[in-house]
Order: C-alpha cells, then structure tokens, then sequence
C-alpha cells in the first residue's frame, strides 16, 4: 500500500513539473492553458490506458502456442494504430486552439521531458 501511494505521490510530481514545463516553454497565457490542458489530459489519459494493455504481463514465450502468438501480435498492432489515432485526435484538437509550428513545440518538448526525466532518474540512481 505504501508502495503505491509512493508511486501515485511520484506521478503527481511528474505531472506538475511536466505542467510548469509545457506551460512556460510553450508560452501558455492563462486562457490557452485553460484550453490547452483539458485537452492533452485527456490523451494522456488515454494513452496511459493503452500503454497498461501494452505493458501487461507477457506470458512465458517458450510456453504459448503459435495462436496465442498471433493474437498477441494482433492486439500489439491494434495498440499502435489506436496510438495513432490518439495523436492524430491530440493534433486535430489542439489546431483549433494552437498554430501547427506550436504543435510541433509541443511535440518536441515532450520528447526532451522525457530525456531529462530520464536523465535526472540516472542521476539519482547513481548517487
């Protein structure tokens, strides 16, 4: 139980600096991030749905048999298109409230989110 209020507690804090983030790298004014956010949490919700059918316990590969394969390959498919229809929809969404040159921002910055999220994690781990 603790462990997963730990987890929760820690995902709240990525949130709020990924929030501080976006928000100043994309310049956002009070009422673009009042669009803006209610918007891209919604993919990110969406997205983190898909990603927990990703993500989900693989069964020992030496032990399925070659349907359960295949179905496996069909529901790993089925998750990349829906992953493209969740960015295509964030996208849709977004040029109704952003230029694209801003879309573009937005898509870039979440990459280098990621990287120092990533970085900052070595970093700890290596203290």
């Amino acid at each position: 139980m603790q462990a997963q209020d730990r987890n929760e507690s820690h995902r709240e804090k990525i949130k709020e600096l990924k929030t501080a983030f976006f928000t100043q790298e994309l310049n956002l004014d009070k009422k673009k991030a009042q669009q803006f956010w209610p918007i891209y949490n919604d993919y990110e919700s969406s997205l983190h749905d898909l990603r927990k059918r990703e993500h989900r316990d693989l069964p020992n590969l030496e032990c399925i048999s070659e349907e359960d394969a295949k179905d496996m390959l069909e529901e790993y498919v089925a998750i990349e298109k829906q992953d493209y229809l969740l960015k295509q929809k964030l996208f849709d969404d977004l040029k109704e409230i952003m230029t694209a040159q801003e879309i573009i921002k937005l898509h870039k910055l979440e990459d280098e989110f990621h990287k120092k999220l990533i970085k900052e994690y070595r970093a700890r781990k290596n203290q």
